[in-house]
C-alpha cells in the first residue's frame, strides 16, 4: 500500500500506475492533508479470448465431411 498526496499523486501518477501494473502494488491511496481520499487499484476487467477463424460458429460441417479422404488416399497410393 502506498500512499501520495495530491501533489505527488499529480506530478508521479505514471510512476503510480506502474506500480500498479507491475504488481509491486495492490493499492494506492491518494491523500488530502493527510486524509485518503481516492483509492487507486487496476481495473480487473475479463481477457479476451481469441478463436481462429473468423466463421467459428457460423456454420457446421455436414456428418460426410470427410468421406472422400480414403477415396483420395487410395489415388495417391496409386500413384506411388
Amino acid at each position: 500500500m502506498v500512499q501520495a498526496n495530491m501533489l505527488e499523486a499529480k506530478t508521479e501518477l505514471s510512476k503510480l500506475v506502474k506500480m500498479l501494473e507491475s504488481g509491486q502494488e495492490d493499492v494506492v491511496y491518494i491523500a488530502r492533508n493527510n486524509v485518503p481520499i481516492v483509492q487507486m487499484t487496476l481495473v480487473d476487467l475479463p481477457k479476451e479470448t481469441k478463436r481462429i477463424g473468423v466463421a467459428k460458429g457460423r456454420f457446421s460441417l455436414p456428418d460426410d465431411f470427410d468421406a472422400w479422404d480414403g477415396e483420395v488416399e487410395d489415388m495417391f497410393e496409386a500413384l506411388a
